[in-house]
């Protein structure tokens, strides 16, 4: 049975590497790194005609195999966080007239057909489904899905979650958004961008971070992007995850004031660590 008090585990899982984490499920304790295991180069058939998959299997079973971990994992509440590398995030407008779930569903499976040329059927897909108004699903690969479901039974793990990244950071923050502010998630060089307009998620838009981004880019960016969805600018934008110091300083926010939502982490936390504690209350 898993221990449903106290303390549970999150594991961040990317292309590159993956990451253990302990959490507290009650408290102010800090999370703690307990392993990290990068993922080996992918060899010869590991593609997208092959196993894509296998070499986070194995880095997730070296991490999980270390002996510093003996006895700490059995029974444990596990959470999956997935890098948005991993995952598929997108619009869906429903149907005219639909009112079924079944339509809704079946909306959201042609239209990640058409935005993605792959067969939906080797996803698993989930949205939140809206007949009034255009609604957001997104998609994990179900070999993945099978995958993390295999290395947690190996360790007596039970799991309670998997999250694709943004949609983990989104529940965890949309609450704390102030009215006419967008929200961001930086991550690994990329900024999740969820545009807002009276407190309702109209789009997600993912875009590359350029080295040296200042503030001055950031303004220039949400700009174009509010005017590209034909939304007002945002009054403020909110981000958690890795945001330059540069946007935060009070000097940034001559137009569009930008706001940390969460406290930084130091160097010492990597990518794969920060995936992981993504979502976490602690």
């Amino acid at each position: 049975m898993p221990r449903v008090f106290g303390q549970a585990l999150r594991i961040g899982v990317a292309q590159h590497a993956v990451s253990l984490l302990r959490v507290s499920r009650w408290g102010a304790a800090a999370p703690q790194l307990l392993a990290e295991q990068a993922c080996a180069p992918a060899g010869p058939g590991e593609g997208a005609e092959g196993a894509p998959f296998a070499a986070i299997g194995q880095a997730l079973r070296d991490m999980l195999a270390q002996p510093a971990l003996a006895g700490q994992l059995a029974g444990r509440a596990v959470t999956f966080v997935l890098d948005e590398q991993l995952v598929r995030l997108w619009q869906v407008a429903p149907p005219a007239g639909a009112s079924r779930l079944a339509d809704l569903e079946a909306a959201a499976a042609l239209r990640f057909q058409a935005l993605y040329g792959e067969a939906p059927g080797a996803w698993r897909i989930l949205a939140d489904c809206d007949a009034a108004a255009p609604f957001f699903a997104a998609a994990v690969p179900r070999a993945l899905l099978a995958l993390l479901e295999q290395v947690a039974a190996a360790h007596r793990l039970a799991v309670v979650g998997v999250e694709p990244h943004f949609i983990a950071a989104w529940n965890r923050w949309r609450r704390a958004l102030k009215p006419g502010a967008w929200f961001g998630l930086v991550h690994d060089n990329l900024l999740i961008l969820a545009a807002l307009q009276e407190r309702r998620l109209r789009a997600v838009r993912t875009l590359l971070v350029p080295h040296h981004a200042d503030a001055y880019w950031l303004r220039q960016m949400l700009a174009r992007e509010a005017l590209l969805l034909e939304l007002d600018a945002p009054q403020q934008l909110q981000l958690c995850g890795a945001a330059a110091p540069s946007w935060l300083a009070p000097a940034a926010a001559e137009r569009i004031g930008c706001a940390a939502l969460e406290p930084a982490l130091g160097p010492e936390w990597s990518v794969a660590a920060r995936l992981a504690r993504s979502g976490s209350r602690a």
